[in-house]
């Protein structure tokens, strides 16, 4: 497993959640909680990965019908994961986890706003 300290801020393709099957059975087993506009499902999991957590992003075609805001969306997401997963890689957790993070509302939130939501997110998630 690789620590936080030898690690830097990015976002690589084998912390990313790709997996099918991974995904289906963090939709079905998986638990969730909510910051709003921003909801994360995890489930704790062995995965082949040499991360801790695996992650995706998504973003409801319901709620933007634009592919590019969509793709903004979770652009932003997977930006705001990245510069502040330290939090959990710093904390106690040393068992693997899957997530996934859903962009609930309606409207684009600005980056900061995301920032302070996805920060409260990881200290609910901590605190399980």
């Amino acid at each position: 497993m690789i620590t936080f300290a030898l690690m830097q801020q990015t976002f690589k393709k084998q912390e990313k959640l790709k997996k099918r099957k991974l995904i289906e059975q963090l939709f079905n087993e998986g638990k969730s909680i909510s910051a709003f506009p921003v909801k994360l499902i995890y489930l704790e999991l062995e995965h082949n990965s040499p991360y801790k957590i695996q992650a995706g992003v998504s973003a409801s075609k319901r709620n933007f019908k634009k592919a590019v805001d969509r793709n903004r969306i979770k652009r932003l997401l997977r930006e705001v994961y990245r510069k502040n997963k330290y939090l959990i890689y710093e904390s106690e957790h040393t068992k693997k986890h899957i997530f996934m993070f859903i962009y609930l509302g309606k409207r684009e939130l600005d980056y900061h706003s995301l920032e302070n939501k996805m920060k409260e997110l990881i200290k609910k998630f901590l605190q399980q």
